[in-house]
């Protein structure tokens, strides 16, 4: 399986590797990378591999593997051959400084998320609200408040089993935990604002975010809200 280096440290722009494989729809498979794959919402790494343009990265839905998808109509490397895998790093840190964002907006929105996608631009959560009010103005106070309090944003991980006895830090009621080899990866936002299980890459710090408004709340059902953000500037 590819070390996948973004787990411990999401600031690394680029890593030196080697071709382990290059799959049947010319995917390349490498034996560490830098690049996040699609998943929880946040898209997947653009940027190079060597001179290759990767469009994209996903998991191998059969193998599990992280595939790095390179645009068409290129010399692809040999498998064996060392490579430098490069981030498009600008789109990267929009990402990062969105995840964050929106767990800044959990913090703000004390509901079950129903659904969510990260973007560069635009981002949402969807909740289950239940009898309560949603306020776009009360709502982005709120996250940048949280923002310019200077939170440090931090990781941790526990066993698959202690994740089990603590269901309730499970706020994403639509998909599972992300587990990976009998553990979970928990993101921690300042004391206690915000923990849950995320797979995610993310910023350091809440200043780093930014400032956000609260674009639109749609009604997406009886007890369903979808909260958009956008970065302010």
């Amino acid at each position: 399986m590819t070390e996948e280096l973004f787990r411990e440290d999401a600031y690394l722009k680029e890593c030196d590797a080697e071709v382990i494989e290059i799959n049947e729809l010319g995917g390349i498979i490498l034996d560490q990378t830098v690049f996040y794959p699609t998943g929880g919402g946040q898209p997947g790494d653009s940027g190079t591999i060597n001179d290759v343009e990767i469009a994209t990265t996903v998991y191998d839905k059969d193998s599990g593997a992280i595939v790095h998808v390179p645009a068409e109509g290129q010399n692809l490397p040999l498998v064996g051959a060392k490579v430098k895998a490069k981030l498009n790093w600008d789109r990267r840190y929009l990402y990062m400084r969105m995840h964050s964002g929106l767990h800044l907006l959990c913090a703000s929105v004390p509901c079950g998320v129903t659904g969510g996608q990260i973007g560069d631009v635009k981002s949402r959560l969807d909740f289950d609200i239940g009898e309560m009010t949603l306020d776009k103005e009360e709502i982005t106070a709120n996250l940048n408040r949280l923002m310019e309090g200077n939170h440090d944003i931090s990781f941790y991980w526990i066993t698959d089993q202690q994740m089990d006895e603590n269901p309730e830090l499970v706020r994403t009621m639509s998909v599972a935990p992300p587990r990976k080899g009998g553990k979970v990866r928990l993101l921690k936002v300042g004391d206690g604002l915000d923990l849950q299980p995320c797979g995610g890459t993310h910023v350091k710090n809440t200043s780093e975010i930014g400032r956000l408004r609260v674009s639109k709340i749609e009604n997406k059902g009886r007890r369903n809200r979808r909260v958009n953000i956008v970065f302010e500037e």
